[in-house]
């Protein structure tokens, strides 16, 4: 931006809003400072802007008004207003022109804020009313046109004739300030509502139409514009959010319309200057003196002008921006920065130097997320541009390293904006990005976030792929990319996937380049011929890779949502996208048809990649087979699947060959007849190999380890399509039960045998369950169906006890869902028929299945490493299983197959192995309060029993409390009592019912005889206590009274009172700080004493003084004087303040756990309390109330003094809300 100069006058002004008495001249008051040559290279010179700042902030009024008082300049109007008639009868639906005779009457001010609150009308007719108003009265239309911008402050107060006349600006600011009355913090631009949505664009809109109406007149009259820019300059610097944030908005908009009207004065004064050159070259003859000196003339006029601009856009920068671009509210700060990009962009030559450049880079550090994402999207309208791009070399070396690691921003759409920021200094400005720079981006394209991925995507596309892969233009119509740049950009592609090593699964690098790179991730004419070729040079996992490429790609354009664990905010596709997808499938099912027996032929050996490749049917639109006449593909097809399933037997594999000929089995079909007699041809081959391995296996009293193999496989092959098919005509079940009933016999059927008989019985029972449910079932094939579950129940619980974990894993799953399927809930839907099938286990299988969930899932495993290597990946495997048998144990328990009470086995380990199975602990205790909260509350107290007793039989009773398993006891307690929730007058007799039960068991074993010992089970009263809290105070008298009649009962007199008693009558105390809350929802009325203050006048006391020690962190300041914070000064607790964050937390009032109060209650307080011979329960419970309110009265008089020092600051801040100190030091961005 050229030098803004502002001409400085010795004249001064006493009031900025008031005439000058001149006749028409109007003054300009406070418009920008002394000097206005900003040398803005460093941050010192900020500094030194700030010093000057605070030094005249000292004044009355504005820190910005009475400090350029000698610096204003007295501009006439450059040329007269221009006088335009008046119509006699106002048009309709306009608003009226007022006369002069309304001059000193009270301005409407509402019309001119409803017109573009309402936007019903055009806004260059709404300005065009305004300026007619202002050119028959000028006070009264400048008037009308300051209320507007204080009405849309949301102030109700107005300015008016006589306050213009004899107030100054900071006068009227502080009497607008003082009408400021509004309890809310909403004002127009923060208010809810559809109409207050579209004010912030009509507001905007509104001036920078003003701006444009008045830039042939009223823009260099020195009265309305100057006057306007130092009111706003003076409401950008108030305290009150909503004057300062609504002004912000009207200066900086008011600044964009600046710039574009001086961009429109550069051009014309460019295009004065060419004209006049041209015509001082013409020859003496043909030269026109006249020209010439008409065009001086105008040159001369439009420096002018471009003079009086700059004064004007160097008063908003210097007075608004300046300030306001580090301001304590983000919403302003983000404001400015839009701005100052914008202004970057229009009008280049005179903005995009280093001395703006640095606002956006400081601001980048910001700790808000709108903030950042503004100075993001300014920086990418800088750099998308080539003759932008060698103006920012000097901030693309200082800030470079800032924009590279926002990529790692926690905030999504921040990390997007700079990834396409990277973007566009790749393409424009080469070799900045070194490698280094660029490997911190790579990684990205793997992140769970599908925007930021697609983003990190085209920036690996345009870094590594393009200059290599370029599209040529064939007759100059359509793109096409030769076969030889498709082959390079795979081979790039596998090459990037395969030596970074940055993650597993090229799903996720096809999702990432799926956006950018789309059409040639679809050329699948490349990827299979590459695949099929002969002299191809691919290694084995170079050809895994392609092959899981081509598998992604082809179900990437089938289904068109990203890979599992991919977020994507996109809620469905357009009907465009569906009518893509749609082609895309149909070319890629007619392209692969042919192809796929040749890729299994060529791949069948080797499982790894086999097996994907089965998977691309599940993406084809089978029609096609029909449709095409494609019917010799599916024949070559079926026999490469009969022949990749007699070879295989990975799970893998053999899964995706019976799924792929499920899609195909599909009655729908023509070919449907055909694909049966296939699978009736491999099923009859797998069960004739079966049945003769079977007969040799029960015969023989010995199998080598190829026989085993050989038997091993067929039951998988046989098992993996039972689950997707139904092969009960095949009658597997006999010779499998037989089987697996020599197995547990006499163990000496190996285990590899036994797993997958174990499946096949399983799955053979569920289809004949199928069968009989979908038709009217005899009772004799009922009662048969049921012995076989019955039979493979028993046969599942002794597998329970064998040696293999495997065979011991899988019965229990097997039992589980067995068990869940049988159970009652399978007559429900009018399948009443089925009752008979209803299974009940015995207690023996329950005990059993919970002995198992103790051995195999509630132990400790290994301590987990960084995550990729072997053991960490097997200790993940082995963690997911143990979280399935937890889970299957849960569903028997909430479904009523097992009794509810073994929830306790569960529910005691809730705490220790909170990090591994807490999830489906929590929701299995929250099911269970849902069917019978009185029950569940049974079963936790029962699991703290069984705890204590675990604990109490292997350390025996002394010191039992001091154990690290006592805390770890104390905490799952605590845990249990969170669990109850807030609705305490709902478990208020579940709750009591507890503690009673609680204190039966603590007292239920008498010490023994001639000892002088705690009963054993004293010590479950501190476990008890983490209960209290959740006791009404009226609940917590009735207990004390019951635990002093229990300690009646008990044959030895204590001589001192025991610690657990101690601790628990404590937590009992009606003084104890609980969770208490009157069930109406209203503060309960306290007892007044005539001592002190009354407990709620001390509790009013400390929040106040929680309040004061937060709010007035910092010395208070004037409300009305400048707002601009020193460096010097911490803004800490504002800011939280201002960010929503937590209050901070004060000792006194953090409740103690349940060993600190053991440890800081003396015994002497209770020891009356327990003595049976001294007065009555309610004496005590007074002295000692009283005591610790003695305690809290000291408390209460600390936070009256913090009262007094703070009294005149917080009274003056009405409505905090609104009120806060305004600027951030820069080292907190």
């Amino acid at each position: 931006m050229p030098t803004l100069r502002s001409s400085s006058s010795p004249s001064s002004v006493s009031s900025p809003l008031r005439r000058a008495s001149g006749g028409g001249q109007r003054v300009l008051s406070a418009s920008s400072s002394s000097s206005v040559n900003m040398p803005c290279g460093d941050r010192d010179s900020d500094q030194t802007a700030e010093g000057d700042s605070d030094s005249l902030s000292a004044d009355e009024g504005s820190d910005f008004e009475d400090s350029l008082r000698h610096s204003v300049k007295k501009r006439a109007a450059k040329r007269p207003l221009r006088t335009t008639p008046v119509a006699k009868h106002p048009k309709k639906g306009s608003r009226m022109v007022r006369g002069h005779g309304q001059r000193d009457s009270e301005p409407p001010t509402s019309d001119l804020f409803d017109a573009v609150k309402a936007a019903k009308s055009d806004m260059q007719s709404l300005v065009d009313e305004w300026l007619d108003s202002y050119k028959q009265d000028q006070d009264a239309g400048f008037l009308e046109l300051i209320n507007f911008f204080i009405r849309s402050c949301g102030c109700k107060g107005n300015v008016t004739s006589e306050m213009f006349k004899k107030m100054s600006n900071s006068e009227i600011i502080r009497h607008l300030t003082e009408q400021f009355n509004e309890d809310s913090g909403e004002y127009p631009l923060t208010a809810p509502g559809p109409s207050w949505k579209k004010f912030q664009g009509s507001f905007c809109e509104f001036v920078k139409t003003l701006v444009y109406q008045c830039q042939y007149s009223l823009l260099y009259d020195g009265f309305p514009m100057d006057n306007l820019i130092s009111l706003l300059t003076g409401l950008s610097d108030s305290q009150v959010r909503a004057f300062r944030h609504t002004s912000t908005l009207a200066a900086m908009k008011l600044m964009t319309s600046l710039v574009r009207v001086a961009l429109q004065l550069s051009l014309h004064k460019d295009n004065n200057q060419r004209q006049y050159e041209a015509e001082r070259n013409k020859g003496p003859g043909h030269r026109a003196p006249e020209r010439l000196e008409s065009l001086l003339e105008k040159r001369k006029e439009l420096q002018e002008h471009q003079e009086e601009i700059e004064g004007m856009m160097n008063a908003l920068f210097r007075g608004v921006f300046v300030h306001r671009y580090r301001d304590i509210l983000p919403e302003i700060r983000a404001i400015c920065i839009e701005e100052i990009g914008s202004w970057m962009q229009s009008y280049s030559t005179s903005f995009l130097t280093d001395s703006y450049l640095k606002y956006i880079g400081w601001t980048l550090h910001d700790k808000h997320r709108e903030v950042r994402l503004k100075c993001l999207k300014a920086l990418k309208g800088l750099y998308g541009s080539r003759d932008l791009t060698a103006r920012l070399e000097l901030f693309t070396s200082r800030f470079k390293d800032r924009m590279v690691s926002m990529v790692m921003d926690r905030e999504y759409d921040v990390a997007v904006e700079a990834v396409k920021l990277l973007i566009l200094i790749l393409k424009n400005m080469e070799g900045v990005l070194t490698d280094a720079d660029c490997e911190g981006i790579y990684p990205v394209v793997y992140a769970s976030n599908r925007a930021l991925a697609s983003a990190a995507g085209e920036f690996l596309y345009w870094k590594l792929f393009y200059p290599e892969c370029e599209t040529k233009m064939v007759s100059g119509r359509e793109r096409r990319r030769s076969p030889r740049a498709q082959r390079t950009f795979f081979h790039l592609l596998l090459s990037f996937f395969v030596e970074s090593e940055l993650h597993n699964h090229a799903a996720y690098l096809v999702d990432s380049l799926w956006d950018c790179a789309g059409s040639q991730l679809k050329d699948w004419e490349s990827l299979t011929s590459l695949l099929l070729e002969k002299d191809q040079n691919l290694d084995d996992v170079q050809e895994s890779t392609l092959i899981e490429i081509l598998v992604s790609s082809v179900r990437q354009a089938s289904e068109g949502h990203p890979p599992v664990g991919r977020i994507t905010g996109r809620k469905g596709l357009t009907p465009k996208e569906r009518k893509i997808q749609a082609d895309d499938k149909v070319k890629l099912t007619e392209h692969l048809i042919p192809l796929l027996p040749q890729l299994l032929a060529k791949f069948s050996a080797d499982a790894e990649k086999v097996a994907p490749l089965l998977q691309l049917l599940n993406y084809f639109d089978l029609n096609i087979y029909c449709t095409r006449r494609l019917e010799k593909h599916l024949e070559l097809f079926l026999q490469q699947l009969q022949e990749v399933v007699v070879k295989h037997a990975e799970p893998t594999v053999l899964e995706a060959g019976a799924h792929a000929l499920y899609l195909l089995c599909n009655p729908e079909f023509t070919f449907f007849g055909r694909v049966d007699f296939a699978r009736s041809q491999l099923v009859d081959l797998l069960s004739d190999r079966f049945q003769q391995e079977l007969e040799e296996l029960l015969q023989s009293s010995f199998l080598d380890e190829d026989e085993v193999y050989s038997l091993a496989a067929t039951l998988k092959r046989l098992s993996a399509f039972y689950n997707a098919h139904d092969l009960t005509r095949w009658e597997l079940y006999e010779p499998c039960f037989r089987l697996l009933r020599k197995a547990v016999d006499t163990g000496e059927v190996p285990h590899q045998v036994m797993l997958p008989a174990l499946t096949l019985v399983y799955f053979s029972i569920l289809w004949t369950l199928t069968h009989l449910s979908g038709s009217g079932a005899s009772q004799k094939q009922l009662l048969s169906l049921k012995d076989r579950m019955v039979a493979f129940c028993e046969l599942c619980q002794s597998c329970l006890s064998d040696v293999a974990s495997e065979i011991q894993e899988q019965a229990f799953v097997l039992l589980s869902d067995l068990l869940l399927i049988f159970s009652p809930q399978m007559i429900v839907g009018g399948r009443d028929f089925l009752r008979p099938l209803v299974f009940f286990p015995e207690a023996t299988l329950q005990s059993e299945l919970a002995s198992f969930l103790m051995d195999h899932v509630f132990i400790q495993p290994g301590e987990l490493g960084s995550g990729h290597s072997q053991e960490d990946h097997l200790q993940i495997e082995q963690l997911h299983q143990r979280r399935r048998l937890l889970a299957g144990f849960c569903k028997l328990l909430l479904y009523g197959v097992l009794e509810m009470d073994a929830a306790s086995d569960v529910f005691k380990h809730y705490n220790k192995f909170y990090g591994d199975y807490g999830d489906i602990i929590k929701e299995t205790l929250t099911r269970a309060r849902q069917i019978d909260r009185s029950h569940c509350s049974r079963i936790l107290l029962l699991s703290l029993k069984q705890l204590y007793t675990e604990l109490l039989q292997e350390q025996g009773p002394q010191g039992l409390n001091e154990l690290p398993a006592f805390s770890e006891m104390r905490d799952l307690a605590r845990r249990f009592a969170l669990s109850f929730g807030p609705q305490q007058l709902q478990n208020r007799d579940l709750v009591v019912t507890l503690h009673k039960e609680g204190i039966k068991f603590s007292l239920s074993e008498s010490p023994p005889t001639g000892s002088s010992g705690q009963p054993p089970n004293l010590a479950f009263l501190e476990l008890l206590a983490e209960f209290s809290p959740r006791l009404f105070h009226q609940d917590k008298q009735l207990l004390l009274s019951y635990l002093e009649k229990c300690l009646q009962r008990v044959s030895q007199a204590p001589d001192c009172p025991w610690g657990p008693v101690t601790t628990y009558c404590h937590s009992l105390s009606p003084v104890e700080n609980t969770v208490e809350a009157n069930p109406q929802g209203y503060p309960r009325s306290k007892k007044r004493r005539t001592e002190g203050p009354s407990r709620q006048q001390r509790e009013d006391i400390s929040s106040s003084q929680e309040e004061s020690l937060q709010l007035n962190s910092i010395p208070p300041t004037p409300t009305l004087t400048s707002t601009a914070i020193k460096r010097r000064q911490p803004l800490g607790g504002l800011e939280e303040m201002e960010e929503g964050s937590p209050e901070p937390e004060l000792v006194q009032s953090q409740p103690l756990s349940g060993n600190q109060r053991s440890r800081l209650s003396s015994p002497q307080h209770f020891r009356t309390l327990l003595n049976r011979s001294g007065p009555g329960l309610g004496n005590r419970l007074t002295r000692l109330s009283l005591m610790e309110e003695d305690e809290e009265e000291i408390q209460s008089e600390l936070s009256e003094e913090w009262q007094d020092t703070d009294k005149h600051s917080s009274s003056s801040e009405h409505g905090l809300d609104l009120l806060d100190s305004t600027e951030m030091n820069l080292e907190d961005l």
